[in-house]
């Protein structure tokens, strides 16, 4: 029998609800989609829990009656520029009969490198192992039944802060449903958008979302790098707006019409029609006058990415090159710019995995509600998502306990 799972995106800038089935072979059929503009966020972040909970209901009302079911619970993403990434490192001797690795070393030496000290009013979201080294052999990615003294582990530790993960719960709550699991943002985009090949060679993923960009260095398999720059879609709107003198929903409706961030694309008699706003008349700009608006904003949030990247000694090991996802994405000439920026290789990350989506479906804009299906299907299988940590341990466990104690 198949098992209904949901997947709960809350952007800056739109909400996105997906309903799916796995069935007996661990296909996701995707049977339901709501999405909504977002209200009550800003750069990631709830700001106002009755709004977003209003926009979180019209979300999933919209998947339920396209699907025909009803919602219990949902795997969720957080994102914002609360969000931090730190490499970490444990050590233990190795205590099994005859030296050998047991499941219960490799739990002890993941709990010895995630026990570093962070702020009061930080959580840990996620433990993901990089590498496991067995008497200083490195590059093991399962040392389960090896024979060794020393096991070592190297972890990615990704933190949030407290407050915006329950706000985040709170909203979801009070809409009247159950959180089964939080997932960064950028780490589900990844599920959805890279291959196991891209991960291996290194790449760097790249989510442009309304209010933030979120991301993700992937280097031999594993996360290594997760940061948010405080910029987005919501910015270049913003420019929009102002140097065209035009309302924002208008400047909204022109970059998603004419918008484009790679001049070379565009040809010299292109025009742009600027609607008339409080009796002024309508007026055309040359479309290279709209790029030249909005190029100078995408390169600065790739800039702010590359600085990053280059600090820590990441760029020349991106084989896999740049996957951009999000809904800034869709602007053209997105990947020509990152490509001119970056100097490597970039393409579009488009969620291919999961089944029952109609293609319009298949965009960027949806690679993080797809990928949080996939952790959400990992579970119903049976296996451990990457965002659980020891029992016990985890972050969701914490932030259930607090929720059941205040409402």
């Amino acid at each position: 029998m198949a098992e209904q799972i949901v997947g709960l995106d809350i952007g800056t800038t739109r909400i996105h609800a997906v309903i799916a089935e796995v069935n007996e072979q661990g296909v996701i059929e995707a049977v339901g989609i709501g999405s909504t503009p977002s209200q009550g966020l800003r750069r990631g972040v709830v700001i106002n829990i009755e709004a977003a909970l209003k926009a979180v209901n019209q979300a999933i009302e919209a998947a339920e009656m396209m699907s025909g079911r009803e919602v219990a619970s949902v795997v969720t993403g957080i994102a914002g520029a609360h969000i931090e990434g730190i490499n970490s490192r444990g050590v233990v001797a190795v205590t099994g009969k005859g030296r050998e690795i047991t499941r219960e070393d490799i739990n002890r030496v993941i709990d010895a490198a995630k026990a570093i000290v962070i702020p009061m009013d930080r959580e840990v979201l996620h433990v993901i192992p990089q590498e496991f080294i067995v008497d200083d052999q490195g590059g093991i990615k399962n040392p389960l039944d090896m024979i060794g003294i020393r096991l070592e582990a190297e972890v990615h530790i990704i933190t949030g802060s407290v407050t915006s993960a329950q706000n985040l719960l709170k909203c979801i709550n009070r809409a009247g449903f159950r959180v089964q699991d939080i997932v960064l943002e950028s780490l589900a985009s990844s599920r959805a958008v890279l291959s196991d090949d891209e991960k291996e060679l290194g790449v760097l993923l790249i989510d442009l979302g309304g209010g933030t960009t979120d991301i993700l260095v992937h280097l031999e398999g594993a996360p290594y790098h997760t940061d948010v720059v405080a910029l987005g879609g919501s910015q270049v709107t913003s420019d929009i707006s102002i140097m065209l003198k035009t309302p924002i929903d208008s400047a909204e409706k022109i970059k998603l019409e004419y918008g484009c961030c790679y001049l070379p694309l565009i040809g010299e008699d292109e025009e742009v029609r600027i609607p008339g706003v409080g009796g002024w008349p309508a007026a055309a700009i040359p479309r290279q006058e709209l790029c030249k608006i909005i190029q100078p904003r995408m390169a600065e949030i790739f800039n702010l990415v590359r600085e990053q990247i280059i600090r820590k000694d990441y760029l020349k090991h991106l084989g896999g090159g740049i996957v951009l996802t999000g809904g800034g994405a869709l602007m053209p000439g997105a990947c020509e710019l990152a490509q001119g920026i970056f100097g490597i290789p970039a393409r579009l990350g488009i969620p291919e995995r999961i089944g029952g989506i109609v293609s319009e479906y298949k965009t960027p804009e949806f690679a993080t509600v797809m990928g949080l299906l996939m952790y959400a299907a990992e579970t119903v299988e049976g296996r451990t998502p990457v965002s659980a940590a020891k029992k016990g341990s985890t972050a969701m466990d914490k932030l259930m306990k607090w929720m059941k104690e205040f409402f």
